[in-house]
């Protein structure tokens, strides 16, 4: 499991107190899974948020228990029910099962979310998978028969692990019944618009799209897309992960109302890129609620963080006030980011995109585009480096090295011994 993919480790603070989002019954229900190992923060921070800004469905995270779960790139939040509990207050299944990207580490630790989709799979309740959660779908056997989309990346592994499944590399998502699959990262936001449009309207979509600033709807109506696939240019990525030794240790401010699309433009940006180590601090250990009733926890404190390159500070300042003075007072030398600052009308990626080509290379902040599968680059402003010096020349002068004691050894030892033969004659 490596960095991006680290488990909670920390003394957790008392979680009696936990906020959990007032159940109405007159509203239908979502639950957002999380899994006892990691979960994929995109595929679990955005949906929850898109679910919640219609102010038409009760929203929860859910789990095999309640206690602290990871998502990707270190951010850790405490789930708003278990299953047992969810099934007990509900009486029945949720109305929407969210089913992110969940690797499957360990079989009986995973084995109770498995379980848990197909009790409720019934025709009334909506599965929708995002990204890679497409596998854990899979997983289940209920797709068997049936067409999904998933993740550029992924799609030829799971071809050939689910043959019986007709897998779609050209459209954002795909609805089979009551199972709707998208395909990579951002196209998760289409599905969920789209069993939005479907549920409550469309002028109700275009709302939450047009909050969320997000740029693409068109794909709302019509999925068609011109498919990614990997690509030479893609070793960048695979460099950045293997030599970009001297990483940037880079702490994400958690504070109370922070918005959850904004806190995964830090985390599935930075992080994922395979150059930055992101670290959760908050001012107090104890909880922090975001904007639509999440409960995280930082894993570092403002008084006892490690030394940091820098502090990405999310949404808008005013919020986190309070928060970034602490900051500001505790003698930290590293210097504060306020990502989204003068982008109030930008979708909340890309001032990430931008701000990673500047601390990276422009190779780099693409690829991470690319990864998300965000298609509206063009607007995009990348200034930087063309490529990353650092993971491009290290595996270079590593290959020099090895030519040259490959080189050393031949002429000291090998030759040696050849000549020593030669001197000695042939035995008579």
């Amino acid at each position: 499991m490596n960095a991006g993919m680290s488990v909670y480790d920390k003394a957790a603070p008392s979680l009696t107190d936990v906020k959990v989002p007032q159940y109405d019954a007159n509203k239908p229900t979502v639950a957002v899974l999380l899994a006892n190992e990691v979960t994929e923060v995109f595929d679990f921070l955005v949906p929850y948020e898109m679910f919640a800004m219609t102010e038409a469905y009760n929203v929860y995270g859910v789990a095999p228990d309640r206690e602290i779960k990871s998502l990707t790139g270190g951010l850790d939040v405490v789930p708003h029910y278990s299953f047992d509990e969810m099934d007990a207050m509900l009486g029945k299944s949720p109305d929407i099962i969210v089913i992110p990207f969940m690797p499957i580490f360990n079989e009986k630790k995973y084995a109770p979310v498995r379980e848990w989709i197909r009790k409720h799979s019934g025709a009334k309740t909506t599965l929708i998978s995002i990204c890679n959660g497409a596998e854990n779908l899979a997983d289940t056997g209920l797709l068997n028969g049936k067409s999904a989309a998933t993740h550029w990346g992924d799609i030829n592994r799971l071809i050939k692990k689910y043959p019986e499944i007709q897998w779609v590399k050209d459209r954002r998502y795909v609805p089979q019944g009551n199972l709707v699959s998208s395909a990579g990262l951002t196209s998760g936001i289409d599905a969920v618009l789209y069993i939005v449009s479907q549920q409550l309207g469309e002028a109700a979509a275009k709302k939450v799209a047009g909050e969320m600033n997000y740029p693409s709807y068109d794909y709302v109506a019509n999925p068609q897309m011109k498919p990614f696939v990997a690509g030479l240019s893609d070793i960048t990525y695979v460099l950045n992960n293997a030599f970009q030794w001297n990483k940037v240790k880079a702490g994400v401010l958690l504070y109370n109302g922070a918005d959850e699309l904004d806190l995964s433009a830090a985390f599935d940006t930075y992080a994922a890129s395979g150059t930055t180590t992101t670290l959760t601090v908050s001012s107090a250990n104890e909880p922090i609620v975001t904007k639509h009733g999440l409960n995280l926890i930082a894993r570092y404190q403002i008084k006892d963080v490690p030394k940091l390159s820098k502090m990405i500070v999310v949404g808008a300042e005013s919020a986190a006030a309070d928060d970034i003075n602490r900051w500001k007072n505790s003698g930290s030398s590293a210097k504060l980011l306020f990502l989204h600052r003068d982008a109030a009308d930008r979708f909340a990626m890309d001032p990430a995109f931008e701000d990673l080509a500047r601390q990276e290379d422009i190779r780099t902040a693409k690829f991470a585009a690319k990864r998300l599968e965000y298609r509206a680059t063009d607007h995009l402003k990348l200034k930087g480096r063309p490529f990353s010096l650092e993971a491009f020349g290290v595996p270079v002068l590593l290959g020099i090295l090895s030519l040259l004691i490959a080189f050393f050894i031949d002429r000291l030892f090998i030759r040696r011994k050849k000549g020593s033969s030669a001197d000695r004659g042939p035995a008579g």
